[in-house]
């Protein structure tokens, strides 16, 4: 009978300890470390996040009552709460970034081939999220007068669907103070909503030949410098060549494209805009379309990973972990990437919640999870006296 060890151990071989000891290294996270290591708090904190444990006592007594297990996680026993909040308020956030970027690109690798639309260009959204928090407990985090909030910023690309950037600023922080430190391959399209609209970045994407999609203010100021031909049987009703009145100086570098699209489904049309002249109108409406993948991941790591309360009070236990639930959605979209059954993410996560410490075949369970572990009834099997069977 084939053995395996728990669900969770197997979670956890997707992140080789010398990776993930490299990068210890390379933060000096356990400098200074007495007994509990930073691979013990990573445990304990994607334990946190799978678990669903809504305070530091669930998260230690889970582990506890687990104890005969936790070998198998690379952990002698499970940590005192003291001990765990200390690691969360003093071990560098920035060691969960690094693991981050390390499994994002053993994802990247299963998303291979997973292009939606036909273009070879890279597409991705940007977006920002406010999660909020209390001013009376977290009063470096003020957002308004008497209320509180951080700000995720982040990048999804859409092959795969996988966040691969991400950002955690105050609340006050504005979206394109975030989004003008970005830096994208040659090529790229970056799709983002009104709240990004900055001329002037525009044109600096334009000089380093990146792409962007994103949908016109209402009062927009600018003038029609040439109207492209629509096509017949379409529901294109404008494609545009203008130049905004803010600008510097007429000319190609400073133009963009503007097109108008009916929505028979709202009944009412949507105006976008970009600087991308060689895409089909259809196809600069379809990515706008897709952005709203980036709200669903918004929607998903709130509902199904623990986000919007936090463990610890001061920035550095906040950021260790919102990174933590960003390494745990990865995770769950990898195993969503590799699995041939028709996973929605918050079924995975339910599911997978109670099975964590089940010991059968992790990608067995993913492809068939209703059915019970085959070895399971060759064991009965073998205790029943011979000639009777089950």
């Amino acid at each position: 009978m084939q053995r395996f060890c728990s669900i969770f151990s197997q979670l956890l071989q997707l992140f080789p300890r010398i990776e993930f000891e490299n990068a210890v290294k390379k933060h000096k996270s356990d400098y200074s470390a007495k007994g509990f290591s930073s691979w013990g708090q990573f445990v304990a904190m994607l334990f946190c996040q799978f678990g669903r444990a809504h305070s530091l006592r669930e998260i230690c007594g889970g582990l506890a009552s687990c104890e005969g297990k936790l070998k198998h996680l690379g952990v002698s026993d499970s940590p005192k709460r003291s001990t765990l909040a200390y690691a969360n308020k003093n071990r560098p956030w920035s060691l969960y970034q690094t693991v981050f970027e390390q499994l994002l690109s053993k994802c990247q690798l299963a998303t291979a081939g997973r292009k939606k639309f036909r273009f070879k260009n890279k597409l991705v959204s940007l977006d920002s999220s406010v999660i909020d928090l209390s001013l009376s407990l977290f009063d470096w985090a003020q957002f308004r007068r008497t209320k509180g909030a951080i700000k995720l910023h982040l990048l999804l690309d859409h092959d795969g669907y996988l966040p691969s950037f991400a950002v955690v600023t105050n609340g006050k922080t504005s979206d394109i103070k975030v989004a003008r430190r970005l830096r994208f391959e040659r090529g790229t399209v970056v799709v983002m909503d009104r709240g990004y609209i900055d001329y002037e970045w525009f044109v600096q994407l334009t000089h380093q030949g990146v792409y962007f999609v994103t949908r016109l203010k209402d009062n927009a100021s600018f003038t029609v410098v040439d109207s492209r031909p629509i096509p017949e049987g379409t529901h294109i009703l404008k494609d545009q060549i203008v130049f905004f009145h803010s600008q510097a100086t007429p000319d190609n570098e400073h133009f963009f494209r503007i097109v108008e699209i009916w929505d028979e489904e709202k009944e009412k049309s949507f105006t976008f805009l970009t600087n991308n002249m060689g895409f089909a109108a259809t196809t600069i409406a379809a990515t706008y379309k897709d952005r709203w993948k980036v709200e669903l991941f918004f929607k998903a790591i709130k509902q199904n990973l623990k986000i919007k309360t936090f463990l610890g009070t001061n920035p550095n236990a906040v950021k260790t972990q919102i990174w933590t639930a960003l390494i745990a959605m990865l995770v769950l979209r990898y195993l969503q990437l590799m699995s041939t059954f028709g996973w929605s993410l918050s079924n995975l996560a339910s599911l997978l919640r109670h099975q964590l410490f089940v010991y059968r075949d992790l990608f067995a369970w993913l492809n068939a999870p209703f059915e019970g572990p085959p070895q399971l009834a060759d064991a009965l099997q073998a205790q029943l006296p011979l000639g009777i069977a089950l």
